[in-house]
């Protein structure tokens, strides 16, 4: 265990999050996302977080990582025709992430241009998440010098 870093992140976690690199892609996915698939013959790293959920790890990777400011940093899937979005899933993600502070606007994308997009990501982590349409994309950003 590391002082001040959430018992959430796992070593393998850690070592993703440092290794990417201002315009880099990680996706918080739910426990249905086919990350294995989109992850073989080349695609992202795929890392396990079973039993955890999307909010609690966005919650724990955000003091860690900077948002793009150059690019929209928050990119979820749409809702396909005929489904309708659970809008509490997008507001407890922005809560782990902003806190009470102004959040970040959230772009929706079609199905499988998230899954396309995935598939150029630097990793993609499989949570226990079991809400519908339950994965975000985080972009990362240039890091600020302390």
């Amino acid at each position: 265990m590391l002082k001040t870093l959430s018992p959430l992140l796992s070593p393998q976690l850690l070592k993703t999050l440092a290794e990417m690199g201002h315009g880099d892609e990680i996706i918080f996915s739910d426990a249905h996302f086919p990350a294995h698939t989109l992850g073989k013959n080349g695609g992202p790293q795929v890392i396990r977080a079973d039993g955890l959920s999307v909010s609690a790890l966005l919650a724990a990777v955000i003091p860690l990582f900077e948002l793009d400011s150059y690019a929209p940093p928050l990119v979820m899937m749409a809702a396909v025709e005929g489904d309708t979005l659970d809008a509490s899933v997008e507001e407890r993600y922005l809560g782990a992430l902003f806190g009470t502070q102004k959040a970040m606007p959230v772009e929706r994308i079609e199905r499988y241009a998230f899954y396309q997009r995935a598939q150029q990501a630097f990793a993609i982590v499989i949570t226990g998440e079991t809400a519908k349409y339950g994965n975000i994309l985080l972009k990362k950003g240039v890091t600020p010098v302390f």
